[in-house]
């Protein structure tokens, strides 16, 4: 069989990811914080981009774009910024346009472009690593980091509290030794012995220094279980009543599984008298080290405001402390048409034009697309901004993204770490998209609408007689909701409740 080569020619699609499109979808998902500090960012590394400040009206033949979206009177966006940006990115691709003019000068008066002909591009740029950064700071006033301060560790107030009062050096290496053991629910993790045996230190040395450390702030602090972590507090706090004591000593297991008669029966008395112990036993801390773990409180800032006025929702953008990017005119004039610019210094002003015109316009569209779904979810869930979390609706991706002729990634990303504020409340955007739940009559109800009312039914029920999953399944039928036990024990655990066993109260 003979070999030959032949010339075809083939159509073919494809999908370029190029940076500029990475750039795009990157700045889709980010949360208004986020695009603040990538905005910051660009602002020190891309000398052409600067901040405009409030009231700043933009010079002649300079692009001035806000990253926020205008809405007029009726709600919709309004499209001067966009077409401002078109206009703008045409002048400033052209590297050979003359700024407009509007007049002849009386004198020649030198120009910016040639006040930066002469400037050697390198060294400027690298004595002046943050340009555009638009802040000017007192030289007397403290830096932001200074005025920071950070939560103290567990270990950290243990250990000032021990140095308080005189200590020698062995102690103050075991000490050391034990708080470093320390779990984040403040339990000790490793034993007496093994303490011992690793420091090299006496047993004796070891158990006075571990029984100073549990008697600090939080009390019960390197207790070895839960049984010597409450019977610390109560000996602290003076507790007498040996039916606490028995109940912690002999039967907590019991009274953790709210096994009130296996209680009552172990130790020979009424269920009454159980509860009562039980009530003072509650009031005492199982985990010591609970105040000082886990992450720091996060806050929540809406990038998205939803207003009623009359009769109709208004979406209003958060644009706080986002700057308002333009393009420096000193470096539009550097790549004007007869400028002695040198042609190297003219390639890499015209590619740092670029990049922050192409940033701009991705910060615009990224704007128009968060309005545009946040008007789609307003128009499926008006019920729910009028009446409340009754009124919510089942809604999926694909119902915005067909409503808005956009793609439902599109659509995730945009929904993804952004909160909006709305008469009923902050939510995240995610949460307006649900599963549903249907009812027996045929329609569906939305999942986020089930779990209030399972919440509500356990908030308001008698305490003495908690209701089962299985009775608040069939409560919420009569209420024309068809649901499994099984899904109500979902959406209870989701919403971290306890079973009916462990919030039965005695007494």
């Amino acid at each position: 069989m003979a070999l030959e080569l032949k010339q075809q020619l083939k159509l073919t699609q494809q999908l370029v990811m190029t940076p500029q499109l990475q750039q795009a979808i990157k700045l889709l998902q980010l949360s208004r914080m986020e695009l603040v500090n990538l905005v910051t960012k660009e602002l020190e590394e891309n000398p052409v981009l600067e901040e405009g400040l409030e009231g700043d009206s933009p010079e002649e033949g300079e692009t001035q774009v806000e990253p926020t979206e205008s809405v007029d009177e009726s709600g919709e966006p309004v499209e001067a910024t966009e077409a401002g940006l078109e206009a703008s990115a045409s002048v400033d691709v052209v590297p050979g346009e003359e700024p407009a003019s509007s007049g002849d000068e009386p004198e020649h008066v030198p120009t910016d472009a040639e006040k930066v002909a002469d400037i050697d591009w390198q060294d400027y740029i690298n004595s002046h690593p943050q340009t555009g950064i638009r802040e000017v700071r007192d030289d007397d006033s403290p830096s932001f980091e200074a005025t920071l301060t950070r939560r103290s560790t567990l270990s950290e107030h243990l250990l000032w509290q021990l140095y308080m009062d005189p200590i020698s050096d062995e102690e103050r290496y075991v000490a050391e030794f034990i708080v470093g053991n320390l779990d984040e629910r403040g339990y000790l993790q490793s034993s007496t012995e093994e303490i011992v045996r690793q420091s090299g230190v006496g047993e004796e040395v070891v158990e006075s220094v571990l029984a100073r450390i549990q008697l600090l702030d939080p009390v019960g602090t390197g207790a070895r279980d839960l049984r010597e972590c409450l019977l610390i507090q109560v000996r602290v706090l003076r507790i007498r009543d040996p039916l606490v004591i028995g109940i912690i000593e002999e039967t907590l297991d019991l009274l953790i599984n709210r096994d009130f008669r296996g209680v009552a029966r172990h130790l020979g008395t009424s269920i009454e008298a159980v509860a009562a112990a039980a009530k003072i036993i509650g009031r005492l801390e199982p985990r010591p080290g609970r105040g000082f773990g886990g992450d720091d409180p996060t806050y929540i800032v809406p990038d998205i405001y939803v207003y009623k006025i009359a009769d109709d929702f208004h979406v209003v953008l958060n644009d706080d402390g986002l700057p308002r990017l333009r393009i420096s005119s000193m470096y539009r004039a550097a790549l004007a048409k007869g400028s002695n610019t040198p042609s190297e210094t003219k390639a890499y002003i015209h590619d740092k034009v670029r990049s922050a015109l192409w940033l701009i316009k991705s910060i615009h569209q990224r704007q128009r697309t968060i309005y545009k779904v946040m008007q789609s979810i307003i128009k499926f869930q008006r019920d729910f901004f009028e009446k409340g979390i009754n009124y919510l609706r089942p809604l999926n991706l694909r119902d915005v993204a067909d409503d808005i002729e956009m793609h439902e990634s599109t659509v995730s990303r945009v929904t993804t770490n952004k909160y909006t504020h709305t008469p009923q409340g902050i939510f995240e955007l995610k949460y307006f998209f649900n599963s549903s739940i249907k009812r027996l009559d045929g329609e569906s109800i939305a999942s986020e609408s089930v779990k209030d009312r399972i919440s509500h039914l356990i908030r308001n029920e008698d305490p003495r007689r908690p209701l089962s999953d299985q009775r608040i399944a069939e409560m919420l039928r009569v209420h024309n909701i068809s649901i499994a036990r099984r899904t109500v024990t979902k959406y209870r655990e989701s919403l971290n409740l306890l079973s009916s066993t462990k919030r039965r109260e005695v007494g």
